[in-house]
């Protein structure tokens, strides 16, 4: 499957999730992010996202508050990451996300990817809510973090490891390398 449309897909599956999400105070696996902090994250992030896979440098979104409409916004917005990223022209040379730095844009755009699977799964589950992705997501996302995980831990974005059992499901690795426990529960 070409990235495009995994990035695709994987929103479409976050999509689905924050429609059902009904409480913005629920924690969730995030620890530091409940899920109206969660879904203010992703409305600051967005732009620069969808900036990135677009080759516009956009600086992220300042005092963002979410109100009633909450979930119609941050689907907006993971729709448009998702259609930047869609190109597979995006992919190529190099981007910026939110600064003047340059980065390679397919980093980014494996980045993006595994944000948008990482904070689904973390309002699905701080809703009850079991999300699934297609293998060809879980399997790219898996490579992904494997490649940054370590510069995640040290710039702060992701936690500690999660040691999941061998042979734990693609997803769980995913979320482990990331710093979350997939047994996570509210």
């Amino acid at each position: 499957m070409a990235r495009g449309s995994l990035i695709t897909s994987t929103a479409a599956t976050t999509i689905e999730v924050v429609r059902a999400v009904d409480r913005l105070d629920a924690a969730t696996p995030c620890a530091e992010f409940d899920v109206r902090a969660l879904a203010e994250h992703l409305l600051t992030w967005g732009p620069s996202l969808a900036g990135a896979g677009r080759k516009e440098s956009v600086p992220p979104r300042e005092g963002v508050r979410v109100g009633d409409d909450w979930a119609d916004e941050v689907e907006a917005q993971v729709r448009e990451v998702a259609e930047a990223w869609s190109d597979e022209a995006a992919w190529s040379g190099t981007t910026h996300m939110g600064g003047p730095t340059e980065m390679p844009a397919d980093l980014v755009g494996g980045m993006v990817l595994v944000e948008l699977l990482v904070h689904g799964w973390d309002l699905g589950r701080a809703s009850g809510q079991r999300p699934e992705w297609d293998d060809d997501v879980l399997e790219f996302a898996l490579d992904e973090v494997a490649k940054t995980a370590d510069q995640g831990r040290a710039m702060g974005v992701y936690g500690a490891e999660v040691v999941v059992p061998d042979g734990a499901s693609t997803v769980d690795r995913v979320l482990g390398l990331t710093g979350r426990d997939p047994g996570w529960r509210p």
